[in-house]
């Protein structure tokens, strides 16, 4: 067995772990490469058929292209799609014209997550985080608590010996589950390649930019780049030293920002 394939093995194993303990589990979709991924991982995982609603938190800065890729992955792989946009906070005035980075952020990205789950009463939230991507994300578990205020206790993480994994949700709780955890970025390629799995045409070179992390417009930036295919991607990450998540502005606001952030409940 590859390396890929134990992981997509692992990946699997823990959807349908997911799947089997909770009563209400959806997956949280970016439209990105990681999460694309793990959309793949879970039409595998269920015979072509994702048994669980796929949730995009819309901030209302997404890009075009990426709100194209939406209405085409719905269509092309049949799922139960769930849009929430924190209305109230826009209406506020909320948005990046008037507001800084992280505190959009989490009215726009966490709050809304919150409104999702009152609103839905899902008990799991299937995320594609990895540790590789944060220092703060390489302190998570497979299965990770979140409590009814959405805090993150990341100093007190449950043990997962012998695949026991943390199940119990109390009122308003729920876990975060993530099966792309032990991947790395190159990983990540390399399934994609292998898989041939869609992605929005963002990800690749045009006149010599292309995105390595995709998020709001207003705080995503390209990086220099020629990489027009996967294999070029792949050549390219193998000598970078630019860090994946260097273009998303809301992670260099402040100091130990995506920690900050992360403990509220954010992705």
């Amino acid at each position: 067995m590859s390396h890929l394939d134990e992981l997509e093995s692992n990946s699997i194993y823990l959807l349908r772990e997911a799947y089997h303990a909770f009563e209400r589990p959806a997956m949280l979709w970016s439209m990105g490469k990681d999460s694309n991924a793990l959309l793949w991982l879970a039409k595998k995982a269920f015979c072509g058929n994702i048994p669980f609603p796929i949730v995009h938190i819309d901030t209302t800065y997404e890009f075009p292209e990426m709100l194209e890729f939406r209405s085409w992955a719905r269509d092309h792989y049949g799922f139960d799609l769930v849009v929430w946009i924190n209305e109230e906070a826009r209406a506020r005035g909320i948005g990046y014209e008037t507001t800084d980075p992280v505190t959009v952020t989490h009215e726009l990205k966490t709050v809304a997550l919150q409104q999702t789950l009152a609103h839905h009463k899902y008990d799991a939230l299937i995320t594609g985080i990895r540790r590789d991507e944060d220092s703060t994300r390489a302190k998570e578990r497979a299965f990770s608590p979140r409590t009814a205020d959405f805090e993150w206790d990341y100093k007190d993480q449950p043990p997962e010996f012998w695949n026991h994994f943390t199940t119990e949700v109390g009122p308003g709780e729920h876990v975060r589950v993530q099966p792309l955890l032990d991947w790395t970025e190159m990983d990540i390629w390399r399934y994609l390649d292998q898989e041939k799995v869609p992605l929005p045409g963002m990800y690749f070179s045009r006149n010599g930019k292309r995105f390595r992390s995709i998020g709001c417009m207003p705080i995503s930036k390209p990086v220099d780049s020629n990489a027009t295919t996967i294999d070029d991607i792949i050549e390219e990450l193998k000598v970078t030293r630019i860090s994946e998540r260097a273009g998303r502005a809301q992670d260099h606001h402040e100091r130990n920002a995506m920690q900050k952030l992360r403990a509220k409940g954010f992705m």
